[in-house]
């Protein structure tokens, strides 16, 4: 009974956050497949899961991770990993909410806080720092990433491929997470103010 009510969780989760972004990037595979792709082996969009850390992992297609040309020129077909991890906000103000629904540079969502620090992204966390890019996103030159000490609430995880040099590509995939409050400790919101699962239904 319990696997069949977090089996159910995660499915409402998928279809509160949207799980179209594989379809998307199948098909453009379809159509193009010499184009490189990037997909998100976990954790899975819409996973609900009780641990206050996650280990990222993805796939790459018709794309070469190359760490030694790290930082340097660019080169067709290589380069590094940019990951960008962000909490949903939680009890946002309506109107907060609305207008970035509204605005057309929001990308119809609260961008919410970035775990792309050393605290929460360890060594890529470190590299972020070095690179400048730390609060936007950890790079990374393998296919999977660390991030510990993660709050409860919902994640919005989105991983672009990039040049050598650190300069993204339009490649992307996105993926959507959960981590369960403790007992007894959930989101109790009041004068109106959305709660983080609202907020992320419109991401």
């Amino acid at each position: 009974m319990a696997a069949l009510v977090l089996t159910g969780a995660a499915v409402a989760l998928a279809i509160v956050f949207g799980g179209g972004k594989s379809t998307e990037k199948a098909k453009a595979a379809e159509t193009n497949p010499g184009q490189p792709t990037v997909s998100i082996v976990s954790p899975r969009n819409g996973e609900v899961q009780p641990n206050h850390a996650v280990v990222v992992k993805v796939g790459i297609e018709n794309f070469q991770l190359a760490p030694a040309s790290f930082g340097e020129e660019p080169e067709l077909g290589e380069g590094s990993l940019r990951f960008s991890l962000n909490r949903v906000p939680n009890c946002v103000d309506p109107v907060k909410l609305e207008k970035a629904i509204k605005s057309p540079t929001g990308k119809e969502r609260l961008q919410g806080q970035s775990m792309d620090f050393p605290k929460n992204a360890g060594p890529n966390g470190i590299l972020a720092e070095r690179e400048g890019t730390e609060g936007k996103s950890s790079p990374a030159t393998r296919p999977e990433i660390f991030y510990h000490r993660l709050q409860w609430g919902f994640y919005r995880l989105t991983v672009t491929l990039a040049q050598n040099n650190g300069a993204t590509t339009p490649y992307h995939a996105v993926t959507n997470f959960q981590i369960l409050p403790a007992p007894g400790h959930g989101p109790k919101c009041t004068g109106g103010k959305v709660p983080s699962a609202k907020a992320a239904a419109f991401g």
